[in-house]
């Protein structure tokens, strides 16, 4: 463990540099104690192409509820270009394609290298917490870090993983593991979108299957983590016609859901934006988010933590 610990300060280490030469105010290597945590598990569910306003026309019912139950807006904001890679690269580090520097669209481990800043796994392993991730593209190999994500599955090539395996590996890997941070990517709206276009029939039905596995998903973490957790819902960018990446409203508005034991429910103000995702997911676990990110909690959304007895 000590030598696991090493090897893992020196990477973030390695990444700090980058990052702090972007941003106005530098990010310490080691995440300090830990703040109290509104709980003690999230996991992060990014559905892939999801049109915030999509979630009604497809009936998907499941998201629909988390809403009525949870804290939500239909009205959150990724970044430009609005393309999958530089969209989860924001939403898992928490700053601007101008600070993380990701800006293509495709797998260039080889030539291009991993992300050069930290991650949210990064930041929750400083803290010494469990993290996991599971990507449906190659693409998404840029993020993952030496050590980080503890556990991660990744295809290679031109493999993608569907709802229904990425469902089947989740909820296996959560029979034998209990991670602090958990990610999860749903890519089948994005290829509906691609192949026959954005809001069409085979569209919807593609947003009505990854609503199923979120709520098999749900179903899983709040058995394993006895329903401490919370669990947020959202999107990378939206589409119009087959395709996606402009400023147009379509593209560029998604949706941002939490629901847990510890969400106050209820809809929240408009100013949410993807690097506000991983900001939440650290500032949930207790973990402080770096001054030099970007993104920051969604605080509204979620119960005031209680003072710790005594004081």
């Amino acid at each position: 463990m000590q030598k696991h610990r090493a090897r893992r300060a020196a990477a973030l280490l390695a990444l700090v540099p980058a990052l702090a030469s972007c941003a106005p105010s530098a990010i310490s290597p080691y995440a300090p104690e830990r703040a109290a945590a509104p709980t003690r598990h999230v996991v992060v569910i990014s559905i892939d192409g999801l049109r915030a306003d999509a979630i009604e026309a497809a009936g998907a019912t499941n998201l629909q509820r988390m809403m009525r139950e949870g804290a939500w807006s239909l009205d959150a904001r990724t970044i430009m270009p609005s393309r999958t890679l530089p969209s989860h690269t924001s939403m898992i580090t928490g700053v601007s394609p101008e600070v993380h520097g990701i800006t293509w669209n495709d797998e260039q481990v080889d030539a291009q290298g991993r992300v050069r800043v930290p991650t949210m796994f990064d930041m929750a392993d400083s803290a010494h917490l469990q993290t996991a991730a599971f990507f449906a593209k190659a693409k998404f190999r840029h993020l993952i870090h030496p050590d980080a994500p503890d556990e991660v599955e990744a295809p290679r090539g031109l493999e993608i993983v569907l709802a229904p395996q990425m469902t089947q590996n989740v909820i296996h890997y959560l029979r034998f593991a209990e991670p602090d941070l958990l990610f999860i990517h749903i890519p089948d709206p994005d290829i509906a979108g691609h192949s026959t276009g954005w809001m069409g029939t085979p569209y919807r039905w593609a947003v009505r299957r990854a609503d199923a596995a979120v709520e098999q998903i749900r179903r899983a973490a709040v058995a394993r983590f006895n329903g401490d957790v919370v669990i947020i819902v959202t999107a990378d960018h939206g589409g119009h016609g087959r395709d996606h990446g402009t400023d147009a409203l379509e593209d560029v508005r998604i949706p941002w859901i939490a629901w847990g034991r510890a969400v106050q429910p209820g809809q929240l103000p408009t100013g949410i934006r993807t690097m506000d995702t991983a900001a939440s997911a650290l500032w949930l676990l207790g973990v402080p988010v770096p001054p030099a990110w970007e993104g920051r909690p969604v605080a509204q959304a979620f119960r005031p933590v209680a003072p710790p007895a005594g004081n």
